[in-house]
């Protein structure tokens, strides 16, 4: 007859509890100043922008990424703090009694779950995975197993049994609970208050002081009238790194309003529009910028770019009816214009020049002559913003 093996010391099963917790706030913690980067800096690229499929950026970009107005990333951090703290004040007693583990464990599980949740919201809706978040669905998987082995082995009880007496703990004693519940409300009050809405991208307040108009061959433009440097940039509304360089420059010619001129080009990368595209890449990016050519012949041009951008990061149905009701004409208005022969003639000439130009993505930009494509370089930046 075999001899029963001894379960490993129950010091073995904690440590390796903690240690996946603590890897968790890591990783949450990487995502979340990942997730900001991805909004503010402009030549931010994380290691694990791989691919179309395989894309971490693609996840924080988007509006999945964010949960009751706050990153998903930021309620991982808090989440595993909690199953820390309940660790923490966790017990095991001799007479075969895991204090908190079914609590714990019930917890974890439910973390599993939410893991089963966003990685199918990745997979249908998002159409990209994120490594470092597959690694926390791992975690939170890791962490379940683990507490299930505790009361296996190390809590006679039964699951219900155990949670009702851990229940009772929480009533009977807190004093121990009270301080870390406390904390984390605390943390998600200060957050909802005081953390900024990095990932809005909202334009400069200080836009309709800024002069605007068009240039000699017609195009938008926003800044100096009598401009140092034109910064000339071929634009994509569903393009996420568009957004975030628009904005940017945006806010940087609100800064130096008499010496900085942006003019709005466009170049959708849209295959029904633009012969360089070969794939349903930005599918409807042509109808809008068509939606954009029209609202500047109708002196609209700047509001409405604002609202594409918009509804293009918020992943919203292209909607007529509601660009009609915000330019305040009739929806036939806007229906015409996607089909306007002139319209169209417009936006196959930007796209033409951009090609001539050496644009091949979007964003791209022209300054002094010079064709920068996906962002401009640190160096460019410095001199325009010293004017050197």
């Amino acid at each position: 007859m075999k001899a029963h093996k001894k379960p490993l010391p129950f010091i073995i099963y904690y440590s390796g509890v903690i240690v996946l917790v603590l890897a968790g706030i890591v990783d949450s913690l990487y995502l979340l100043q990942s997730h900001y980067r991805n909004y503010t800096d402009i030549d931010y690229r994380s290691f694990c922008a791989i691919s179309k499929a395989i894309n971490c950026d693609t996840v924080s970009q988007s509006p999945y990424a964010i949960f009751l107005d706050l990153p998903v990333a930021f309620w991982g951090v808090l989440g595993y703090l909690l199953l820390l703290f309940l660790i923490g004040v966790s017990q095991y007693k001799k007479k075969q009694q895991a204090d908190l583990w079914s609590l714990i464990f019930m917890l974890s599980l439910g973390y599993s779950f939410i893991s089963i949740i966003l990685a199918l919201v990745s997979t249908l809706h998002i159409h990209a995975w994120c490594i470092m978040c597959i690694l926390s669905y791992g975690i939170n998987f890791g962490i379940s197993f683990m507490a299930w082995i505790i009361l296996r082995r190390f809590d006679t009880r039964g699951r219900l049994s155990g949670l009702r007496s851990d229940a009772k703990q929480l009533g009977k004693h807190p004093w121990r609970f009270f301080p870390g519940f406390l904390a984390v409300i605390c943390i998600c009050l200060l957050a909802g208050i005081y953390l900024p809405r990095y990932w809005e991208m909202s334009p400069p307040t200080e836009f309709e002081h800024l002069s605007r108009g068009e240039t000699e061959d017609g195009y938008p433009w926003i800044g100096a009238e009598n401009p140092e440097i034109t910064i000339s940039e071929f634009s994509d509304y569903i393009c996420f790194q568009c957004r975030k360089m628009h904005f940017f420059l945006r806010q940087l010619v609100a800064q130096h309003p008499e010496r900085i001129r942006l003019v709005h080009r466009h170049f959708p990368m849209d295959r029904q529009y633009n012969p360089m595209v070969t794939d349903d890449y930005h599918s409807g990016a042509g109808r809008m910028a068509m939606i954009a050519l029209y609202a500047q012949a109708k002196g609209q041009f700047w509001k409405v770019n604002d609202l594409l951008f918009d509804i293009a990061s918020k992943k919203q149905d292209f909607n007529t009816r509601t660009i009609a009701a915000y330019m305040d004409v009739e929806k036939a208005e806007i229906v015409a214009a996607l089909d306007h022969k002139t319209l169209r003639l417009r936006l196959k000439h930007d796209i033409a020049v951009g090609i001539v130009q050496g644009i091949t993505g979007t964003p791209g930009f022209i300054i002094d002559g010079q064709t920068y494509v996906g962002t401009i370089p640190k160096d460019i930046l410095q001199k325009i913003m010293s004017g050197k």
